[in-house]
C-alpha cells in the first residue's frame, strides 16, 4: 500500500475526493477542511494500491500547480479496507510501475554529486587491489559498492521518455564518474609502482580476474540480462535482486583494471578493459530501455485478478 498527503484548494476538494472514491484500491479516504496553511487547502489522506497509483496520480496532475501531492511507502496496514482495496485493484502490486516515483528517482541518479564519486572512486580502488592481488572476493565486494547503475537506468528511462535533457545528464554523469574514479585509482597505483610495491608482473599473474579483460558473446549476454534484471528490481522496489545485478557487471572492475594497467605500463590491456567497460553499459542500456517499453506497453494487461 501507498499513503497520499494531498493538499487541495478548497474550492476543489469535493473534485479531488471524488477521483479517490471512482479510483479502484483507493480506502481510508480523511478529509481535514482548512488544515493546511503553506500552500493554504484543504488537507485529504489516503491509501491506496500500487496497482493503483498511476491512474490517482494522472487524475490528480493538475495538483502540482495548484497544491500538492506526496507519497510514501506503507510498510504495515492492518485494516480488512486496505485489504480489500489491494484486492479491487488491478494486477498485483509487484508488477506495478508508479512512474512518478521512477522518474523522481532516475533524475536524482542521474545527478554528479559527491557522495556518487566517493563511493565509485572507491570501488574502483577495491577493485584495483584486487586485480592486484588476484582475489575475486575484492572484485566482487568492488561490484556491490559501485553505485553506477543509477545513472544506466536514467538513461534508459530517459530514452523510453524522450528526455534528451536527462539522457546528457546521465551519460555525463557516467562519463565524470568513471574519469574521476579511474584518475584517483591511478594515482594511488603510481605511487605504489614507484614505492616497488607493484609492477607488470602482477597483472600477469592474476589468472582469476582475466575474465575482466577478455570481453566476449557471454559479457554482452550478462550485461543485457543484468540491464533487465537491473529496471525490473527498480521499478517494483526490490534492493535485494539489485545487489544481483552488480555482482553480475564488471563495469568497476574494468575501470580499475584500466587504472593499473596504466600507472604499471601494462598498455596491451587497457583497450580489453576499456571494451568490456562499455560493453557491459552498451547491453545494460539496451536491455533496461527494452524492458521498460515491454512494462509501459504490456504491463498493464500482465497479471489482472479474475475478479476484474
Amino acid at each position: 500500500m501507498l499513503h497520499l498527503r494531498l493538499i487541495i484548494p478548497a474550492a476543489r476538494t469535493d473534485e479531488a475526493t471524488a477521483v479517490l472514491e471512482e479510483c479502484p484500491g483507493v480506502t481510508n479516504i480523511v478529509v481535514l477542511p482548512g488544515a493546511a496553511r503553506e500552500p493554504r487547502g484543504d488537507v485529504v489522506l489516503c491509501d491506496a494500491a500500487r496497482e493503483s497509483a498511476n491512474e490517482v496520480l494522472g487524475k490528480l496532475e493538475w495538483l502540482r500547480g495548484e497544491g500538492s501531492i506526496a507519497v510514501e511507502q506503507v510498510d504495515l496496514s492492518l485494516s480488512k479496507a486496505a485489504e480489500d482495496a489491494v484486492e479491487e485493484a488491478p494486477g498485483d502490486p509487484d508488477d506495478a510501475v508508479i512512474w512518478e516515483e521512477l522518474a523522481h528517482k532516475v533524475q536524482a541518479d542521474s545527478r554528479v554529486t559527491w557522495a556518487y564519486l566517493a563511493f565509485l572512486a572507491i570501488a574502483t580502488q577495491l577493485a584495483g587491489i584486487g586485480v592486484l592481488q588476484n582475489s575475486p572476493i575484492l572484485i566482487v565486494g568492488a561490484m556491490v559498492l559501485g553505485p553506477e547503475f543509477g545513472a544506466v537506468a536514467a538513461i534508459c528511462f530517459g530514452l523510453l521518455q524522450r528526455r534528451g535533457h536527462l539522457i546528457v545528464t546521465a551519460l555525463r554523469t557516467l562519463v565524470v564518474g568513471f574519469l574521476v574514479a579511474i584518475a584517483i585509482t591511478y594515482a594511488c597505483a603510481l605511487v605504489s609502482h614507484w614505492l616497488g610495491w607493484i609492477d607488470a608482473a602482477n597483472l600477469a599473474t592474476n589468472e582469476e580476474v582475466q575474465f575482466i579483460v577478455k570481453p566476449d558473446r557471454w559479457s554482452f549476454i550478462v550485461a543485457l540480462l543484468a540491464g533487465s534484471a537491473g529496471v525490473l528490481s527498480v521499478t517494483a522496489g526490490k534492493s535485494s535482486a539489485l545487489v544481483g545485478v552488480f555482482i553480475s557487471v564488471t563495469t568497476v572492475p574494468a575501470a580499475g583494471y584500466v587504472a593499473v594497467a596504466a600507472a604499471v605500463s601494462d598498455w596491451k590491456e587497457l583497450a580489453p578493459s576499456v571494451s568490456q567497460l562499455g560493453v557491459n553499459i552498451l547491453g545494460m542500456v539496451i536491455a533496461g530501455t527494452l524492458t521498460l517499453v515491454v512494462q509501459r506497453k504490456f504491463w498493464p494487461q500482465v497479471g489482472r485478478r479474475s475478479s476484474v
